[in-house]
Order: C-alpha cells, then sequence, then structure tokens
C-alpha cells in the first residue's frame, strides 16, 4: 500500500531547530486539518441540537442538555478505548507491517459490538438516575425520549469510530472528515423536522435530536462501509476479503492501550456532565446557561483536541519508523502551538461573551447566565490546551496509565470537590452558585495540564513496543 508523504519522517541531518519545527507544524497540519474539520461536523450535531432545542423552549434545552451529559461520558470512553487502533496502526505503518492493520481492526469491530450492547442497557435505564435529582418533570421526560431515540444510532457510532481507527491510522484523515460533514448536512434537516413537526411529523420537540441523530448516524455508516469496499486506495485492504476471527491477543492489545485513554476522556468528560446534574438544583436556566458555555468551549476546543489526535499518530508513525528525536520535537512544538491558539482563545471569549450567549436563546435571563460562564471558561483555555496536547502525546508513545491517574486527581479530588464547595458553601468563598462550578474547573484543568506536562518534558523518549 501506498505510504503518505505527509507522514513520513521529515527532517534531514542538517537542517536548523526551527526548519524542523516549521516542517513538523506542516506536517500537523496536513494532518490534523482535516480531523479538525471532522471534528467540527461531528461537534456541530451537538450544536444543531443545542440550537434548535434552545429555539423550542428552555425545558426542551434542558432535557437535551441532560441527556447529553448521560450519554456523552459513556461515548467519549468506548471512543477512547477504540481510538487505541489509531495509535497500533499507525505505528504498523510507520514500520510497514501492512499485514497487522486489518486483523486490528476487525477485532476492534469486536469490541464495538460489546460495548454498543453495553451502551445500549444504560442508556435506556436512566429514570432512576433522573428520579434521584431534583429535575422538573417536563425535562426528565424530555430527556427519557431523547435517549430513547438516540440508542437506536449506537451501533453505527461505535461501528464508525471503529473504521475512523483504520482511515486515521493510515493517514487517510480526509475521508472521515468527509463523512462526518455528511452526517452533520443530514442531521440538520432531520432535527428541523422532528423537532418542529414539519412535512406531516409530530412535533417532537427535544426528543426529535435523538431520532435525528441516530438516522444520520446510521445513514453515514452504510455510506462510509459502501466507500471502503470500492475505493481504489483500499484495494489491499478490503473489509471483507481481509475480515478476521477474534484473536484474543490482539483483543487485548487494544484493550490495556485503549481502557486507559477511554477512562482518561471519560473523567474529563464527567466533570462537565456532573457539573451539569449538580447545576438542576439551581433550575433550568442555570443548566442551560451550562450547556452553552460548554457548547462553546467544545467548539473551540476541537482545534486542539484535532492537534492531539495528529500528534498522536505522528508520534507514534515516527517511533515506528525509528525516529525518536523528531517524536520528542513534534511532542514540544505542538504543545508551544496549542499554549499561542488558546491566548487567542481567551480574548475572544471576554471580548464577545454576550453575543456568543445570543446565539444560542433569545432569552435575557439564559444569555445573561451563559455570557457569565463563557468569561470564566476563557480562563482555562491554556489549562486545557496543554493538558490535550501533553497527554495526546503520551499516547503516541503508549504512555497511558499514569496520565489517567493524573486525570483522576485532578478532576476528582480537586475539580469537583473544590467546585461544589464554591459553589454551595461559604467554607472558602461566599456561595458562588453556578459559576463555582466553573472556578472548580479551572483549578482541576490547571492542576491536569501541570503534570501532564511535567511527565512529558521529563520523560525518556524511547522506541514505542
Amino acid at each position: 500500500m501506498q505510504i503518505d508523504e505527509s507522514h513520513q519522517p521529515l527532517a534531514g541531518k542538517n537542517e536548523s531547530l526551527i526548519s524542523r519545527i516549521k516542517k513538523e507544524w506542516s506536517t500537523l497540519a496536513v494532518l490534523g486539518a482535516p480531523i479538525l474539520i471532522g471534528q467540527l461536523a461531528q461537534i456541530a450535531n451537538g450544536v444543531i441540537d443545542t440550537l434548535m432545542a434552545g429555539r423550542a423552549s428552555a425545558e426542551d434545552l434542558s432535557g437535551v442538555a441532560i441527556g447529553n451529559s448521560l450519554w456523552v461520558p459513556l461515548f467519549l470512553f468506548m471512543m477512547g478505548l477504540l481510538n487505541s487502533t489509531q495509535p497500533i496502526i499507525s505505528g504498523h505503518r510507520g514500520a510497514k507491517q501492512f499485514d497487522k492493520i486489518m486483523p486490528v481492526t476487525w477485532n476492534a469491530f469486536y469490541i464495538a459490538l460489546i460495548a454498543a450492547a453495553i451502551t445500549i442497557a444504560l442508556l435506556t435505564h436512566v429514570s432512576p438516575v433522573l428520579n434521584g435529582l431534583d429535575m422538573e418533570a417536563a425535562a426528565a421526560d424530555i430527556t427519557v425520549g431523547y435517549l430513547n431515540a438516540f440508542v437506536w444510532g449506537v451501533p453505527a457510532v461505535f461501528t464508525l469510530v471503529t473504521l475512523r481507527g483504520l482511515t486515521d491510522g493510515l493517514g487517510k484523515t480526509k475521508i472521515f472528515m468527509a463523512f462526518s460533514i455528511l452526517s452533520a448536512c443530514i442531521n440538520a434537516p432531520l432535527n428541523y423536522i422532528f423537532i418542529f413537526g414539519k412535512f406531516g411529523m409530530p412535533e417532537l420537540g427535544g426528543v426529535g435530536c435523538g431520532w435525528a441523530t441516530a438516522i444520520a448516524n446510521w445513514a453515514s455508516l452504510l455510506l462510509l462501509v459502501l466507500y471502503l469496499n470500492r475505493a481504489k486506495a483500499f484495494e489491499q485492504l478490503r473489509l471483507w476479503q481481509h475480515r478476521t476471527l477474534p484473536n484474543r491477543q490482539s483483543i487485548l492489545e487494544i484493550i490495556r492501550l485503549g481502557i486507559p485513554i477511554g477512562f482518561t476522556i471519560f473523567v474529563e468528560a464527567t466533570m462537565f456532565s456532573v457539573v451539569a446534574l449538580l447545576m438542576v438544583p439551581f433550575g433550568s436556566v442555570a443548566v442551560a446557561g451550562h450547556q452553552i458555555a460548554l457548547n462553546v468551549t467544545s467548539v473551540l476546543f476541537m482545534v486542539p483536541l484535532s492537534l492531539g489526535f495528529a500528534l498522536t499518530l505522528r508520534i507514534s508513525f515516527l517511533l515506528g519508523a525509528q525516529q525518536p528525536k523528531e517524536a520528542k520535537l513534534a511532542a514540544r512544538s505542538t504543545v508551544f502551538l496549542a499554549v499561542v491558539i488558546a491566548l487567542f482563545y481567551c480574548a475572544l471569549l471576554l471580548t464577545f461573551s454576550r453575543q456568543i450567549a445570543g446565539l444560542y436563546s433569545h432569552e435575557a435571563d439564559v444569555i445573561a447566565m451563559a455570557a457569565k460562564l463563557i468569561s470564566f471558561a476563557a480562563m482555562f483555555q491554556v489549562a486545557d490546551s496543554v493538558q490535550v496536547s501533553s497527554i495526546s502525546a503520551l499516547r503516541g508513545y503508549r504512555d497511558t496509565k499514569i496520565p489517567m491517574f493524573i486525570m483522576i486527581s485532578s478532576f476528582w479530588i480537586v475539580g469537583i470537590p473544590l467546585g461544589y464547595i464554591l459553589a454551595n458553601t461559604n467554607w472558602l468563598l461566599p456561595a458562588q452558585g453556578p459559576k463555582g462550578f466553573w472556578i472548580g474547573l479551572i483549578l482541576g484543568l490547571s492542576h491536569a495540564a501541570c503534570w501532564l506536562l511535567f511527565r512529558l518534558i521529563t520523560k525518556k523518549h524511547k522506541l514505542a513496543v
């Protein structure tokens, strides 16, 4: 199979440091730009859900927000588990071990089937969780209906993630970008039809978001499978022609690398989701404002996150190609680039917080709450960018266990407890209400950034095994 030149070791022996950094950034741009567009297209589904549900009513927005808070952490855990195939496949590609690629893909698919079954079982039994919260009845009913519709698309979502491991691991990041855009294009009109009851459909409100997303995911999966089995670039890697039975060793390799990645992503996601749940007693306005602020920061986060995905691929490829010094340069220069981007974000959010909030809602109290929380979100941009680029570099080195413990301590020992104390008690400061949780988020992310960067800088950069 032909190897992408954009993913080759680029540096020569006599090149200057600046020249090498420029080449690394150029390579990351080639890998990362399609990842960014694909991530934005994926997050666009959440933006579309939030915008349209918010236009329906505050209760619909609150119900969808709580539904997202329940399924997103589960999805991200399973996604992290399955995304472990990306550095594995990229490493095989760097070492030119192409015969090992399809067995990894098929064993990931078997894991995805089990992951989908577990996720569906959990999301269809959320009523006890909602009953334990002081949640408004109308919003709770919307949450249950939204999730019962959404789960029909879960098998398609996890299969898409598995196939992304194949395409991204091969350096062909434009493929998933294209199908993510397609999914968003399908989701938007379906949302309009189901939420507002157009073209003879019943008006489902927030519940319609779940049906639209499920249908869009299945449509994207079917088209992607058709493409992979017809595209000339995949003639040597046909899905059906190279299918394999489950292999215990390969499955365990994916799980050993993937569980710490998945759990790390889960820990970070649950911090934001638990904050949304803890805000329920403050009312629908607080939950809606939090959802808007979180949605805005999630969109901006796609740039450093995409850089991180590209960095993981790049480092694993360079290690497979026996280029550890270039892997070290790629890691450190990308962290610096992420900080520069974060400083720009900080200025943007502080300057236009109210205008941004106004895009999501026409209710004055929701806009005021969201604008206040967006201003706090501006304060953790640098920490968030440093932590995601550092942990992505470490994943390229297949260093996932210690970073997992760093994230657990940062979010569940620092972030959530301090946020709860600041929001609800007078122990440290007068009770801050909803903004207290965001102060806790800032402190948790800063703790994670410091320790992950320290581990990356002090790490002995050895070849992956």
